[in-house]
């Protein structure tokens, strides 16, 4: 069962000028450590880097589907970069980890997926949060 969806597109160059602008202070808000290491390390790091940040986005807004509710302390509002890790598998899939607030909203019973998709001037991301069902 599908619970929320979400979807985003940022230009590329948006992030390169953002890090142009604000450097380690951008980074370190938004990217986790592991993050940083990945990216940074690529020939094109500013399109790994808008890649990462329109799947936090999508997830964002995926998430916000079912938890932005009055007095809810696990809402998608209250939601921090750090809180998402988009990270790939070795066969280039990209997954999403969690940590803090989005974990514990999460509760092991949902999960997330997400795919990206890029051209040489944007970065879209969809994010899809469902029910774990036992097959």
């Amino acid at each position: 069962m599908v619970f929320g969806i979400g979807i985003d597109i940022i230009e590329i160059d948006r992030v390169q000028k953002s890090i142009e602008k604000y450097d380690k202070h951008f980074l370190n808000k938004i990217y986790t450590p592991g993050e940083l290491e990945y990216c940074l390390n690529k020939t094109n790091k500013y399109q790994h880097l808008a890649a990462r940040f329109a799947a936090k986005e999508a997830v964002y807004k995926a998430l916000s589907s079912e938890t932005d509710e009055p007095g809810n302390e696990y809402s998608a509002a209250n939601v921090g970069w750090q809180d998402i890790e988009i990270f790939n598998e070795p066969n280039g899939l990209p997954r999403v980890k969690v940590f803090g607030k989005v974990k514990k909203l999460l509760n092991g019973e949902r999960s997330l997926k997400i795919s990206i998709s890029h051209s040489r001037d944007y970065v879209t991301c969809v994010a899809i949060v469902y029910k774990n069902e036992k097959i």
